[in-house]
């Protein structure tokens, strides 16, 4: 494992990686935490941020290509930049089964899923996490 193919990337794939790695550790910790606390809402907000970022970043990422510049993530990532702050405003409603649904499937799709991907020979993270 090196951070080497990260760090010689280009800095919106650095700091979409950086923010994709933050919001999972982040997204863990909120998942096992007691909900509805200050301290949930707190890194809630960094978390939403933080998946903006992500989502917002892939946006100038182009290393797949299917649709000209464009890859099926970019779909995904225009549903993050709409449901995170669907979900925000569900907890602001008190909708908690609105937003505990559309935080977990961000998490497990956007994240978990998205970022298994990010694993397959010739991506940056395989490089990083299995050697060049």
């Amino acid at each position: 494992m090196s951070l080497a193919p990260l760090l010689a990337a280009a800095p919106v794939i650095q700091l979409h990686a950086f923010a994709a790695i933050t919001a999972l550790l982040l997204g863990i910790g909120q998942l096992v935490a007691l909900k509805g606390t200050g301290a949930h809402r707190f890194a809630g907000w960094i978390w939403a941020g933080l998946m903006l970022v992500v989502a917002v970043s892939s946006l100038w990422i182009h290393e797949l290509r299917v649709w000209g510049p464009w890859s099926p993530i970019h779909l995904l990532s225009l549903l993050v930049i709409v449901t995170v702050p669907a979900a925000v405003f569900a907890a602001r409603r008190h909708q908690v089964a609105r937003h505990r649904r559309a935080m977990i499937q961000l998490f497990f799709f956007a994240l978990v899923l998205a970022g298994a991907f990010t694993l397959l020979p010739g991506r940056v993270m395989h490089a990083v996490v299995f050697g060049g």
